[in-house]
Formats: structure tokens, C-alpha cells, sequence
């Protein structure tokens, strides 16, 4: 039973025999009858349950001596695979594994646990890739509570229509219906949110409320897929609904956020060189107290602020006409991809742009006519450049400082 004292955050369970120990992670909800914080954080945790024990998760010797000398996780999916696969393996006659659990240990979201082999950072992601966010939510002194996935589409809007802002973790990308429905209608409403990662609300899931802990994922007709539906398999057995890709169902990411998935390389990052509109003109506040031309040349995660996953803005794709480019992505290395959905041949794109300009990500921050806004980050390592000589500081905090400060206590109406 968890205390009535405790606030609504992030904790964990830790264990300890004398084997060794482990961290049971687990989230705590405002109370029902508040108080509530203004902000609040969604943490993706349908992406926690699609990536959930992937045997290719920290598979890399090097990686492991690594997070072994960091005195980090010592789990490795290849390791662990009695408590089942993620929906990124297959089975044993080589099909892809459609369905995932909460109700088993799923020892990929763990403090600590080292996801990727990255020479320049960490090589986390999810789970502890969004604790670069948390702590420096504590560090800078905001006040916010914790919402998940499974209670957004369990309850709808009304779950966050009186916060002033929602801020998402580095990589939202696995949706239902109903999590998108709330947040379209809390942004129609007036909301703000802030989308601090990228290759986000891209997948369709399924559920069955009746088996609140069961997600189905059908990898039906493109996208970047470790395994294809095979034909007659593209609909959903929980709900009977097409899978795959949102933007094959109709729903753009670029039409919720500004942004959506662009670009795709190894675990590695280069940086963002800040746009005219940054400077001047009624978005400048958003760079208020950042001199620097290039921002985000440093971080936990891959060594910058800008790589291995990145969003762009694109009216082609449903971005809104209000949207606008803050900073652009640079400094990416040559092995970094176009979105496979966005290519009709090797050489032409869905939207006539050359390729090589669609390897990118976009800062972007658009006005919603609801009154609300979003400022999406553009990047999946973001958040990991939120932190500078182990301190919360640097131009990408001082971005997200304001873009929060603006969302939590906006300025009179004129």
C-alpha cells in the first residue's frame, strides 16, 4: 500500500538478498481529489511493453564491459529470454511476436539498464533514457505529477484537461485510439504540450480493457520493422482494427505534434544550428538566455542533442500552417536514413523533396487554434542534453526551462 503521503512520481521497489539486488520500478498517480500539480509528465509506457526484454538489447561485449564498470543493470536481453520476448523478436518458426505483458518482469526498464552501445553517452533508452528528464524536472524545481499510457486511454481528456502543460518522454511511439483522441482534444481545448523525443505516436496498438496488461502490435505495410505481418495478419485480433503504421490509418504524427519521423541511424548524434526565427520575431522567447549559434553539442545520450531517431516538420504530411523551425538538425554522420515510408523509389520521395534533405530533425514549436501550443524537440536524444558536466544546465535546458515557464504561467492576453 502506498502511502497517502507520497507524491505522484516515479520510485521503484529496491530489493537486496545476498545474490545481488534489483530495482522494481513503478509510477504513483496524483490523488483522486488532489491536489495536482500543473504539469504532468506521460510516460510512454506502451513503448516500455513493445520494446519489453528485446533479446537485442545491450548485446554489444563492449557495451556490457561498459555498463558493468558504470556499475549499471546487469541484465542483457540476450541473457533473460525465460520471461518472454518483445514485439521486436520473433518466435522460434521465425513469425514476428505480435503481443506484450506488463504482468511479467521485464527487466529492459530498469534504472540503469544500458540499451545500445554508444561510445559518446550512455546507450540508455526509454525508461532510463526519461529519467534525464525527471531528474532534471527535480533539479530545476518544477512541480508534476505522473500519468501513463494505460490511464490516458482508460479515462480520455479527463484525465488531463485541467493541467497546463503535458510533457512526454523521449520516445511516445506506440498509441491506441483513445490515447491520441485525448491528447487531439486536450490540445483543441487549449492545452500545451511538450514532445520531447521523437519517432513518436508512429505504431497503432490494440488493447483489450478487459486485459488491461495485454498490447497487440500488427507491423502491417511499411515503417522500420525487425519483422512483416504476414498477409491476412495486418488487423488486430484485440479489436479487429488495421495495424501498422498511424499514418496508414489516417493520422499523421505531423498532424498531433508539428513533427513526425524522418530520419533513423546507429546510435550516434550530431547537434542543432538555431533558425532565423529562434533570434527574432514572436518566438524568440523560446531561446531567451541562449547566445550560442549551435546548440546541443554535448549529452548523455549518443554525445548530442540531435540523433539516432528525428522528427521534421512537413506541411506535405499534415504539419500545421503555425508551425515553425526553431533549430535544425547537423552534424549527423553519413549512415543516417530516410523514414523507408517516405520513399516511393531509392531516389523519390513521397513529398518531392530530395532525400538528403528530408535527414533531419526539426525543433519546432506550433500555435494550436484551440489557444495552446507545442514545442516538439525533434530528436530522441533531447532529453539527454538537458544535462552538462552532470549539472542541469546548457542551452537545451535553457530552452525547455522557458518553453515550461511560457506553458505553466503564460503572459497576460493583450
Amino acid at each position: 500500500m502506498i502511502p497517502d503521503t507520497v507524491k505522484s512520481g516515479a520510485y521503484a521497489l529496491h530489493l537486496t538478498c545476498a545474490a545481488g539486488e534489483d530495482y522494481l520500478p513503478f509510477y504513483v498517480l496524483p490523488k483522486r481529489d488532489g491536489p495536482r500539480a500543473k504539469l504532468a509528465f506521460l510516460a510512454p509506457t506502451y513503448t516500455y511493453m513493445a520494446y519489453a526484454n528485446c533479446f537485442f538489447a545491450n548485446r554489444s561485449i563492449d557495451g556490457q564491459a561498459r555498463a558493468a564498470a558504470w556499475g549499471a543493470s546487469p541484465y542483457s536481453g540476450r541473457e533473460y529470454g525465460s520471461y518472454g520476448r518483445s514485439t521486436y523478436n520473433w518466435h522460434v518458426d521465425g513469425s514476428g511476436v505480435a503481443n506484450s505483458t506488463r504482468l511479467r518482469p521485464i527487466l529492459t526498464m530498469r534504472p540503469g539498464f544500458v540499451f545500445a552501445d554508444d561510445p559518446k553517452g550512455s546507450g540508455v533508452r526509454h525508461y532510463p533514457a526519461d529519467t534525464h528528464l525527471l531528474a532534471w524536472l527535480d533539479a530545476k524545481g518544477f512541480d508534476y505529477d505522473v500519468i501513463t499510457d494505460e490511464d490516458l486511454d482508460d479515462e480520455g481528456v479527463s484525465l488531463i484537461e485541467d493541467y497546463s502543460a503535458v510533457i512526454t518522454g523521449t520516445h511516445p511511439e506506440y498509441h491506441t485510439p483513445g490515447t491520441l483522441d485525448a491528447l487531439q482534444a486536450y490540445l483543441s481545448s487549449g492545452g500545451n504540450l511538450a514532445y520531447l523525443g521523437a519517432n513518436g505516436f508512429y505504431w497503432r496498438i490494440a488493447r483489450d480493457k478487459a486485459r488491461p496488461d495485454l498490447i497487440e502490435v500488427r507491423r502491417a505495410e511499411g515503417g522500420i520493422r525487425l519483422w512483416a505481418a504476414e498477409t491476412g495478419e495486418y488487423f488486430h485480433a484485440l479489436d479487429g482494427q488495421l495495424g501498422g503504421l498511424w499514418r496508414r490509418n489516417g493520422r499523421f504524427p505531423q498532424s498531433l505534434t508539428g513533427v513526425g519521423f524522418s530520419a533513423q541511424g546507429p546510435f550516434d548524434a550530431g547537434w542543432f544550428r538555431r533558425t532565423d526565427a529562434s533570434k527574432t520575431g514572436p518566438h524568440a522567447w523560446v531561446f531567451e538566455g541562449v547566445a550560442d549559434e549551435v546548440v546541443g553539442d554535448y549529452g548523455l545520450s549518443a554525445g548530442g542533442a540531435a540523433g539516432f531517431e528525428l522528427d521534421r516538420m512537413d506541411v506535405c504530411l499534415g504539419s500545421p500552417e503555425t508551425a515553425v523551425v526553431l533549430a535544425v538538425s547537423e552534424g549527423l554522420p553519413s549512415t543516417f536514413s530516410v523514414a523507408p515510408e517516405d520513399m516511393l523509389t531509392e531516389s523519390l520521395s513521397l513529398t518531392g523533396a530530395p532525400p538528403h534533405e528530408l535527414v533531419r530533425g526539426d525543433m519546432t514549436y506550433t500555435a494550436m487554434p484551440g489557444g495552446g501550443a507545442v514545442f516538439a524537440a525533434g530528436s530522441i536524444t533531447f532529453c539527454g542534453s538537458l544535462w552538462r558536466d552532470k549539472k542541469p544546465e546548457g542551452a537545451i535546458s535553457t530552452v525547455l526551462e522557458n518553453v515550461l515557464n511560457r506553458f505553466l504561467n503564460p503572459p497576460p492576453a493583450c
